[in-house]
């Protein structure tokens, strides 16, 4: 397992993918539309061992992100582990007693399979797994 990447929720995705590229020099993906989250995302690339922020703006107020920011603010959304088998690592949690979001994996950004751990077993922090395409 190793970090794939740091979930950053934004009121306004244009103005951020302009601070993380324009001002900060980093490459800012194009947005990917996630219709069933409610999400747009772009991925910048930190160009340290493949780990990267995803920038979360929601397209729809109902969202998960959009209540977030409602509830906190812009900020830290989530962290996100990248494991070879997605299904496999939520079996042995599920094991240990840790409480999850997602029971199975379900389809996420760049074609991979992710699933969400509940921020009251990872203390405070929503956690999410992800395996590659």
């Amino acid at each position: 397992m190793k970090l794939d990447h740091i979930g950053i929720a934004v009121k306004d995705l244009e103005e951020s993918r302009k601070f993380y590229g324009q001002v900060l020099g980093l490459k800012v993906s194009e947005p990917e539309d996630l219709p069933d989250r409610q999400l747009k995302i772009c991925m910048v690339d930190m160009g340290v061992g493949g780990a990267n922020i995803e920038l979360l703006w929601p397209t729809h107020p109902d969202s998960a992100v959009a209540k977030f920011i409602d509830k906190k603010g812009p900020g830290m959304h989530h962290i996100c582990y990248r494991v070879d088998d997605v299904a496999k690592k939520l079996e042995e949690i599920k094991a240990a007693g840790v409480k999850l979001i997602d029971e199975a994996p379900k389809p996420g950004a760049h074609h991979t399979l992710v699933a969400f751990i509940h921020p009251k077993s990872s203390g405070g922090v929503l956690t999410e797994l992800s395996q590659p395409a």
